[in-house]
């Protein structure tokens, strides 16, 4: 089992951030993939959806508060984005190549995972497997990320590490865990 404590950091941006602290870790046993999310600070600027009664996948996630990550195959072009909402709303899609070929992922009919919201931390859970796109024995490459929105419109990007001049989550050097 590999086990990574991560921390993400946000896009370089001429607004000054409340303070805030996103954190947590990713583990494959097998291929059982786990992350959890620590969102902690000052959550009151933070537009959070409430959780839902019915969650589903949904589209265009990114455009709130949204946990994500990329997954891709070691040496291959193709790679997956997930998209978890604070509500409890998901959606995976798979791409062909850099931001090319984008279709929701069909694989999954569900994306089960936690949330648990207090004032000033927000924590999230997620436990997949991997068997209906992978095999165990394929290295991958993950790129975790985050979007934060403010109660103002305001949006930031969180990530293990920005290497272009605009946050872009999808480029494949920032997929730098491996697992």
């Amino acid at each position: 089992m590999n086990n990574q404590i991560f921390s993400l950091q946000p896009f370089p941006s001429t607004k000054s951030l409340p303070n805030l602290k996103i954190t947590g870790n990713i583990s494959r046993n097998a291929n059982q993939l786990a992350i959890d999310y620590n969102l902690g600070g000052d959550l009151k600027e933070i537009a959070i959806s409430s959780p839902s009664n019915a969650p589903s996948r949904k589209y265009k996630l990114w455009e709130d508060t949204c946990f994500e990550f990329f997954l891709g195959i070691k040496n291959s072009q193709r790679y997956w984005e997930f998209n978890l909402s604070p509500a409890g709303h998901w959606n995976v899609y798979r791409f062909d190549g850099y931001r090319q070929g984008m279709q929701e992922e069909t694989a999954f009919e569900k994306l089960p995972f936690s949330v648990q919201n207090q004032a000033d931390s927000l924590a999230l859970a997620l436990d997949v497997d991997l068997d209906k796109i992978i095999s165990a024995n394929q290295e991958i490459e993950i790129g975790i990320t985050t979007v934060i929105k403010y109660k103002d419109g305001e949006v930031t990007y969180w990530a293990l590490t920005h290497r272009g001049v605009e946050a872009d989550f999808h480029r494949r050097d920032s997929f730098i865990v491996k697992l």
